[in-house]
């Protein structure tokens, strides 16, 4: 399914551009098109870049969980 979406957003964009080459776009459009999609960028990194934090903690509180269970061994 995302496959068939990227091809068909492809798709689209092709047209578009098609359509800008013959002055045929409104450049309010497109510039929707830019604000839209630079939001969802910026929402969709900024919950990595969350993701990404909170997995580093639990991969540090691990880390520290086996050190010390490590010095247990004898």
């Amino acid at each position: 399914m995302m496959e068939f979406l990227k091809r068909a957003t492809e798709w689209i964009l092709d047209k578009e551009e098609e359509m800008a080459n013959n002055c045929r776009i409104d450049i309010n459009d497109i510039q929707k098109q830019i604000t839209m999609i630079t939001i969802k960028r910026d929402t969709l990194e900024k919950e990595c870049k969350e993701n990404l934090s909170e997995l580093d903690h639990i991969l540090k509180k691990l880390e520290t969980i086996k050190n010390k269970e490590s010095a247990c061994i004898h």
